[in-house]
């Protein structure tokens, strides 16, 4: 098997793993808000999230950055409560650019997360920039899969099952909000 090929199905499977909770549950948060039709601010909100996430291991990789595994461990799921703090007090002007800017600085923290694994794997390689761009070219199409899911859900439960979008975004973004404040509560760094 070559390295894009490998690093691909590992970068998916870091996002489809049961283990990757909390990478599923942000990926959820910020994909509730919106309905099938707004399908392409979704994509461009979790692409933000994969460069950040992109940049992260890279810093990483080069050890240019390297970060207290324990304070990131806490730092992930904060970032899926502050979503979802977001999501239930969302008001109807707030700029769609500062849910860009927060994709991609949550993609920052997140990438921490993975950042020491992914430079053990890729410091006995010569060359790293194709096997970090098949790697996170196999988590976002992961994530893709994600969103694809939560907008067919959303689709049948909202638009064609008369579920209100509110409580739609209310029982997404609660349901984050209290598994993520339960991990960072158990994952507290002091």
């Amino acid at each position: 098997m070559n390295d894009f090929v490998f690093y691909f199905i590992y970068g998916w499977e870091h996002i489809i793993s049961p283990d990757a909770i909390d990478h599923l549950l942000f990926i959820t948060v910020i994909t509730a808000l919106y309905s099938t039709g707004s399908w392409k601010k979704v994509v461009i909100l979790v692409t933000a999230f994969t460069i950040g996430h992109s940049l992260t291991l890279a810093l990483s990789v080069y050890d240019v950055l390297r970060f207290n595994s324990k304070w990131v461990e806490f730092l992930i799921p904060v970032t899926i409560i502050i979503s979802s703090v977001i999501n239930l007090a969302k008001k109807e002007n707030v700029p769609l650019k500062w849910h860009y800017i927060l994709a991609l600085g949550f993609g920052l923290i997140h990438g921490m997360g993975f950042a020491n694994t992914i430079r053990f794997m890729l410091a006995q390689k010569q060359e790293i920039g194709w096997p970090l761009f098949s790697f996170n070219l196999g988590l976002e199409a992961g994530q893709l899969l994600v969103v694809l899911i939560i907008l067919t859900l959303n689709y049948f439960l909202v638009n064609k099952g008369g579920l209100k979008k509110k409580w739609w975004v209310w029982l997404l973004s609660i349901t984050a909000f209290c598994i993520s404040m339960y991990m960072a509560i158990t994952r507290w760094p002091i």
